[in-house]
């Protein structure tokens, strides 16, 4: 266990650590807080001056984490417990982050405070510090205790063993359904949430805070009415290919209970695509929403209840963790004996937690899409796919465009273009300022600006062009692709690289996707079909667009690809398949073999 796991308190009184006695010495000493739901009692990394007691509501326990879409919750805490003081004793910052999960009421003890008891009452104060001490001891044998069963994990949780019994029993009962009955229930399904796609968007924007409801819309009714028809009509269980001359049937089986983790990036859309291809393949599933999006996922799993019941479903055949989640809950569910596969979008730690459950799983990795901006390009066309694509839902799509790597050739037309479709292209000193503002010394976007429009961007690092734009453009030395030039940004915020030649472009655009994103998308603009065809050859990418904006193209809204939101990056990635998953990825495929001799 890491030392995070010092500040997170037994959920024991406090009466248990503290006499009465000896609490009622200290309380001319301390001060009551009271925080609204959402407040913050300290961070990790600030210096810890004091403790606290939780007198009233519930407190929530985060570690840190860079990714937005991996879930960091680690436990809750309440009444009687303990806040900060293995920090305060120790003399080091506080390793994890506590927040208000409801109105709280809490003490807090100062080491100013404890200090002036000393002086005033030193045999009081040494009883305090005794008992602080020992309330440190039953922390790390609490630590232990808690690290030995995490590496056991034995001990069941009631709520995942219910809806896993559950899911299994649903999906036996379906599996018999006809391929006509399961459309008409998946028509349903899809036609009962992009009815409410405009309202949900709305809702995902005010949940979340992330994104612009319009375009959220549109990718609701994408991954509902557009992923039912790409799957209309298919056979998703029993035979699905004759081969006549080999005498070999092959037969669709499906993988039982999925286990479907939900982004807050992309909370709606994902929740439904999921359920959509789960029941094509006669599956149940198990949805667990990130902690942001908790309430639309409530929304959105009642909805998918309400068509359930009325074609006559079984009970159990899609559920969703109604409550908040945890990494550890979330782990259980995944590690459960009856789960049959997860699907797994979010940050790579989650995704990577998917694949190291010991269950077999569908991920998917970091998009760093490279748009190659060749000599030949349609720049007009170019630009407006560019800016079009990368502003959408700001930024969000993983696989829209991260850079921009144009030929010098027709940089200033590409530049002019750009900006005469909305898009701010930054000069070097605004690059630098721009760098300094938005992006942490690691080169990660910083989270807050995370979905955020390009103007309100703009706007907080002090920018005094860009504030009306739809797009953010700054320049990156091609000789040095690393750290903020060179990262993925969920954000309307592009990195424009001039190279000289199709050999410097090759180069640079693997070498972003090598430096983050591999097996995800890569993008060309250019007429030349031999071009193109070396492009495709050399990138280590499971989808390369041509001409089209990456955010439509990636997902199959404006290519032929499999419509999808789930996009595997392949080995290249560190993914099991390079496909826009679908049912099809959600089967076991038997094989009917008969003599040929």
């Amino acid at each position: 266990m890491s030392s995070a796991s010092l500040d997170v308190t037994p959920k024991t009184s406090v009466l248990d650590a503290f006499q009465v006695e000896l609490l009622a010495g200290l309380q001319p000493y301390g001060e009551e807080i009271r925080l609204p739901a959402g407040g913050r009692v300290f961070g990790r990394g600030e210096q810890s001056d004091a403790f606290f007691v939780v007198d009233e509501g519930e407190v929530r326990l985060e570690a840190h984490s860079d990714e937005l879409d991996t879930e960091s919750v680690l436990d809750y805490v309440g009444p009687g417990s303990f806040l900060g003081e293995v920090s305060m004793l120790g003399g080091t910052p506080h390793s994890l982050s506590a927040w208000a999960e409801t109105d709280v009421t809490a003490r807090r003890f100062s080491t100013a405070g404890l200090k002036r008891l000393f002086t005033e009452d030193p045999e009081t104060g040494i009883d305090v510090l005794r008992a602080l001490a020992r309330d440190t001891a039953l922390k790390l044998h609490s630590a232990n205790r808690r690290l030995a069963e995490q590496a056991a994990d034995e001990a069941p949780d009631p709520e995942v063993e219910e809806m896993v019994a559950k899911a299994v029993t649903a999906q036996r009962e379906f599996e018999p359904w006809d391929e006509d009955r399961v459309d008409r229930l998946l028509e349903a399904l899809a036609e009962a949430v992009s009815a409410r796609a405009e309202e949900l968007g709305q809702r995902s924007v005010e949940e979340t805070h992330i994104g612009n409801a319009p375009d959220k819309a549109l990718k609701i009714g994408m991954a509902s009415t557009a992923i039912y028809q790409s799957i209309a009509g298919a056979v998703g269980c029993g035979p699905i290919r004759e081969l006549a001359e080999e005498r070999v049937t092959e037969i669709a089986s499906p993988v039982g209970v999925i286990v479907g983790l939900v982004p807050v990036t992309n909370p709606v859309p994902t929740f439904i695509n999921k359920t959509l291809i789960a029941l094509k393949a006669r599956n149940a599933i198990i949805l667990s929403c990130h902690r942001m999006a908790q309430g639309l996922g409530n929304e959105v799993g009642e909805t998918i209840l309400g068509v359930l019941r009325e074609h006559g479903a079984p009970e159990g055949l899609v559920q969703w963790v109604r409550r908040r989640t945890s990494r550890r809950k979330t782990s259980k569910l995944m590690r459960h004996d009856d789960v049959g596969l997860i699907l797994a979008t979010g940050g790579p730690a989650m995704v990577k937690a998917a694949y190291s459950s010991g269950k077999p799983a569908i991920g998917v990795g970091a998009g760093n899409a490279p748009a190659w901006i060749a000599p030949d390009a349609d720049i007009e066309a170019a630009a407006q796919a560019v800016v079009n694509s990368k502003a959408f839902d700001y930024g969000l799509i993983c696989g829209s465009e991260q850079h921009l790597v144009v030929d010098r050739s027709v940089r200033d037309e590409f530049v002019a273009a750009l900006e005469a479709n909305d898009a701010t292209v930054l000069d070097w000193e605004e690059t630098e300022q721009f760098v300094a503002g938005a992006f942490e010394p690691s080169g990660d976007l910083k989270l807050h600006f995370t979905g955020q429009a390009a103007g309100r961007i703009a706007e907080a690092v002090g920018l005094e062009r860009g504030r009306e734009s739809r797009l953010l453009v700054f320049l990156a030395d091609a000789t040095d692709p690393a750290g903020a030039q060179a990262k993925e940004r969920l954000a309307p915020v592009l990195s424009l690289f001039t190279v000289d030649g199709d050999e410097g472009a090759l180069a640079l655009c693997r070498r972003l996707l090598e430096y983050e994103g591999t097996g995800h998308t890569a993008n060309i603009h250019t007429h030349d079909e031999a071009r193109i065809e070396r492009f495709a050859r050399e990138m280590p990418a499971s989808r390369v667009l041509v001409n089209v904006p990456s955010a439509l193209g990636c997902c199959g809204a404006v290519t032929g690809l499999k419509p999808s939101l789930t996009l595997g990056c392949g080995t290249f990635g560190g993914n099991s398949t390079t496909d826009n998953v679908t049912y099809e990825n959600l089967i076991n495929v038997k094989r009917l073999a008969r003599s040929t001799v």
